[in-house]
C-alpha cells in the first residue's frame, strides 16, 4: 500500500465516523453510553475474528508478549478515549463536543516529539493548528462556556491522541494489523461491560430501539473504520494521519445536514475549505519534497 493509498483510507475511515457521530448522538436516547459501546465493540469483534484468523494463519511468527502489551494498552486509550465522549456528550454542546475532540490532531505532533522524540515532516506544524481552526468554524466559530462534559471531551482527544501513535507504533512493529484490531476491540467489550454493568440498567427495549445505531456504529464505525485506521497508519506517520482523520469533524456536518436536517453555518463552508486545505498540504509537500529531492 502506498502513503496515498494510506492516507485515503484514513479519509474513508473519518467519513465513516462522520455518519457514526450522527448515530452516536441517536443511540443516546435509548442506551447508556456503556452498553451502547460494549455491543457496538462486540459486535465489531465478532466481525473481524475470520480476518483474525486468517491473518494468524499466514503469519510466521508469533506475537510477543511485548507486542500483546502493547495492543491491550491502545485498547485502553480507545475505550478511555470513547467512554469520556460518550459521556462528555451528555452534558455539553455538539459545537463544543466536536471541536474539543478534535484537538487530538495537536496533541500526537507534540506527543509525538515530547515523548517518542520524533520530529514530523515540518509541514505538520501548520497543517496541525490550521485543522484545529477548520474544526472550530465547523462547529460555527463560537464555543459555550466550558463544564465538566467539556473537560470529559478534552480527556477523551487525549486519549484519542495516545491511542493512535500507539496504534501507528504497534502496526509497524508487529505488522498484524487484525490482531491489533480485535485486542483493541476486546479490551472494550471487557472494559464497557464491567462499567454497565457497574452503573447502568441492561434495557433490553432500549437496545432494541437503537439496534440501528448499534449495527452502524459495530460493524462500519468499528468494524470497518477502525480496521481501516490500523491498515493505514501502517504506511503513514501519526501526525499524518491525525491530519486525515480529524476529517471527521467535516464529515459529522455533512451527515447532520443531511440526515438530521441541521444546517452549516456561512462560517462552516470556511472550515470545511480550511480543513481540506490542511490536508492537501500534508498529502503533495512531503511527495513534492521528495521529488525534489530526487531530482537535486
Amino acid at each position: 500500500m502506498t502513503r496515498i493509498q494510506a492516507n485515503l483510507a484514513l479519509l474513508l475511515a473519518a467519513a465513516i465516523w462522520g455518519g457514526g457521530f450522527v448515530a452516536q448522538s441517536q443511540a443516546m436516547a435509548h442506551i447508556g453510553p456503556n452498553w451502547f459501546n460494549a455491543l457496538r465493540f462486540g459486535l465489531a469483534l465478532c466481525a473481524i475474528l475470520p480476518f483474525v484468523w486468517h491473518e494468524a494463519k499466514r503469519a510466521t511468527t508469533r506475537l510477543s508478549l511485548r507486542e500483546w502489551a502493547g495492543f491491550a494498552l491502545a485498547g485502553l486509550c480507545l475505550l478511555a478515549g470513547q467512554t469520556a465522549q460518550q459521556i462528555g456528550i451528555q452534558t455539553t454542546t455538539v459545537t463544543n463536543a466536536s471541536f474539543l475532540t478534535g484537538l487530538y490532531v495537536v496533541l500526537v505532533p507534540v506527543i509525538s516529539v515530547l515523548i517518542l522524540r520524533r520530529a514530523p515532516h515540518w509541514v505538520i506544524w501548520p497543517a496541525a493548528p490550521l485543522s484545529l481552526v477548520g474544526i472550530f468554524f465547523l462547529s460555527g466559530g463560537t464555543l459555550s462556556a466550558l463544564n465538566g462534559g467539556d473537560l470529559l471531551i478534552i480527556l477523551c482527544a487525549l486519549f484519542i491522541a495516545g491511542q493512535i501513535i500507539l496504534t501507528g507504533l504497534m502496526v509497524r512493529l508487529s505488522g498484524r494489523p487484525m490482531a491489533l484490531s480485535a485486542m483493541q476491540f476486546a479490551v472494550c467489550v471487557l472494559g464497557a461491560t464491567l462499567a454497565g454493568a457497574a452503573v447502568e440498567p441492561f434495557d433490553v427495549a432500549g437496545i432494541s430501539a437503537a439496534i440501528p445505531q448499534i449495527l452502524y456504529a459495530g460493524l462500519l464505525s468499528s468494524g470497518v473504520a477502525f480496521v481501516l485506521q490500523v491498515v493505514g497508519q501502517r504506511y503513514t506517520t501519526s501526525p499524518q494521519a491525525a491530519i486525515f482523520l480529524s476529517s471527521e469533524a467535516l464529515f459529522g456536518a455533512l451527515f447532520g445536514a443531511w440526515l438530521l436536517g441541521e444546517t452549516l453555518p456561512p462560517i462552516g463552508y470556511i472550515g470545511c475549505a480550511t480543513l481540506f486545505s490542511a490536508m492537501l498540504l500534508v498529502e503533495l509537500v512531503p511527495e513534492l519534497t521528495r521529488r525534489q529531492a530526487k531530482a537535486a
